[in-house]
């Protein structure tokens, strides 16, 4: 059965359906399924130099879905994080292969035929450092509401036996929260850092590769130190 569907970008804040997204989907599953919602970050793609797309079906009004376990984090921008959460439960994600015929095959053989001094010249690093300066302030925001938290956390007042098990359930739950902030934070700033590790050392193979140094070694044995120094950074 062939499938039709829409398609939208989420410039720097991840692939996933909104409160506005979450209602056309719905609408469309309604009158013209089968419909799928589709969702590309353009500057996550660059950034990490692979598609970062997603595709997603609404569940119906009335379906409440099971308690899914945990799925692969994802990085949020606080901006959106409220709507993010508030709609998660209404839409499930669905597996994507990415394929290339061979009019995909034409068509991105002309591009490159066109642009590729712009590809070797250009610098992920620059082209898309906008993106990496929210990124760095999202995680900033991220970090002092992670300390104000921790900050805010009393002390354990001494407790009567009784109401000794609430007092450290309640702990507990104190406990998991800081914890899950400052979780998130560290794996946004370790994605931060590895995008920008790409970033540099597409730029070092590229001064590798195409710089022609008299004095220095032969360029196989350079690219291949870089590439070893590459794969061990991974």
């Amino acid at each position: 059965e062939n499938a039709i569907g829409w398609y939208h970008s989420h410039p720097g804040y991840g692939c996933w359906l909104s409160g506005i997204d979450v209602d056309t989907q719905m609408n469309n599953q309604q009158f013209q399924d089968p419909f799928v919602a589709v969702v590309i970050d353009p500057n996550r793609t660059i950034s990490a130099g692979k598609v970062d797309i997603g595709a997603f079906r609404t569940y119906p009004k009335d379906y409440t879905p099971p308690t899914s376990s945990s799925s692969e984090y994802q990085s949020i921008p606080l901006s959106k994080i409220e709507d993010f959460g508030v709609h998660a439960n209404q839409y499930y994600p669905l597996d994507v292969e990415i394929f290339k015929s061979s009019l995909d095959e034409e068509l991105l053989g002309l591009l490159w035929n066109k642009y590729w001094v712009n590809t070797l010249s250009g610098s992920n690093l620059i082209s898309n450092r906008a993106y990496a300066v929210s990124q760095i302030s999202d995680l900033h925001q991220k970090l002092a509401r992670a300390q104000s938290s921790v900050e805010n956390t009393r002390p354990p007042v001494p407790a009567l036996k009784g109401h000794d098990e609430k007092a450290t359930n309640n702990k507990q739950n104190d406990k998991k929260k800081e914890d899950n902030q400052l979780t998130k934070a560290v794996k946004d700033s370790q994605k931060i850092a590895v995008e920008a590790q790409h970033g540099l050392i597409s730029q070092v193979l590229k001064d590798v590769i195409f710089s022609s140094r008299p004095s220095q070694q032969p360029q196989t044995p350079r690219v291949a130190e870089v590439a070893d120094a590459t794969m061990s950074i991974g």
